[in-house]
């Protein structure tokens, strides 16, 4: 089969061998997404090699429980040891031996098939079109933040970054109902949330606010990004961390302390709240899909959404 991966070569599509579901569930693909983990995994984050993507929907083939075989299902990215407290608890997301679709230990989506434990799939309903069910893993993960960080309605929120997660974070704590504020570059990514209803500016802008707001999420990508949040928030705020960025970051411990600031990481969150969000149209996911490429061309794809201005790129193994 072809798979885009990251080697000792570097990046590239290569022909390597269909896996065995070994006791998994084995998944044709129907679609994956590339999304900024996978640049920054091809710029060495993580030091992974091996298959990239960890977005993706697709046909289940080959199962334990006979009546996923031939359904469409996406899947949740940690698979845990399943013997340790967290994995018995029923939460493998920080398993200490779990291995992550794509990211650690686990051969990824951007491929004609993939592997994954039966427990970490979910049925995906007849109404979500493949091009909306590839969101979930993203959708999931803006929905985390609910998860790190009880928002109420007095709380007023700002998100750093208008890319793919930004406009999702913020699609997601506007449904919430928090007093929302979008904190973008790029005007035509902020007029996709504008539509929603969603206040948006320029981080510029944005500065005329500092210690405004009871919680920043930041998910921009970027370092300059972190800076910008612990301006913004109130004494006693809260940042929520999203980016998962490659670079040398500066923090500002002294203001940290001073103003008391609660720092909490929100990585994945779980599929189903994501699902029902697409099920009923809630989100605007559309807006979001840039491009498609077929996975033949999966190094160009990369770089595409590497580039200034795209958004989500869709990779599609066949025809």
């Amino acid at each position: 089969m072809l798979a885009l991966r990251r080697d000792n070569k570097g990046l590239g599509v290569r022909k390597i061998a269909k896996p065995a579901a070994g006791g998994e569930a084995l998944i044709r693909v129907l679609l994956s997404g590339i999304c900024n983990t996978d640049l920054e995994i091809a710029r060495g984050y993580a030091g992974f090699k091996g298959t990239i993507g960890h977005e993706f929907v697709g046909v289940v083939e080959e199962s334990s429980n006979q009546k996923l075989i031939g359904r469409r299902v996406v899947g949740e990215i940690n698979a845990g040891c399943g013997k340790c407290v967290l994995c018995l608890a029923g939460d493998p997301r920080h398993c200490p031996n779990r291995t992550v679709l794509g990211i650690v230990g686990r051969d990824g989506a951007h491929a004609e098939y993939l592997k994954l434990p039966v427990e970490n799939l979910l049925p995906v309903p007849t109404k979500i079109t493949d091009e909306h069910a590839v969101f979930t893993e993203p959708l999931a993960a803006a929905c985390g933040i609910l998860e790190r960080a009880e928002l109420t309605k007095a709380d007023r929120v700002a998100v750093i970054g208008d890319g793919k997660l930004g406009l999702l974070c913020a699609q997601v704590v506007s449904l919430a109902g928090a007093p929302l504020l979008l904190v973008g570059k790029h005007q035509s990514k902020l007029r996709i949330a504008e539509r929603r209803g969603i206040e948006t500016t320029t981080p510029t802008k944005a500065t005329n606010r500092n210690r405004t707001f009871d919680v920043v999420v930041e998910a921009s990508g970027a370092a300059p990004g972190f800076e910008l949040a612990l301006n913004l928030l109130k004494p006693k705020g809260r940042l929520v961390l999203k980016s998962t960025f490659n670079a040398p970051t500066t923090v500002n411990a002294s203001r940290i302390v001073v103003d008391e600031i609660s720092i909490v990481g929100s990585r994945c969150g779980r599929f189903k709240p994501a699902l029902n969000l697409l099920a009923k149209g809630a989100v605007d996911v559309d807006s979001l899909i840039s491009e498609e490429y077929p996975l033949a061309e999966g190094v160009h794809a990369m770089d595409r959404a590497g580039a200034r201005g795209v958004l989500k790129v869709l990779l599609r193994p066949s025809a």
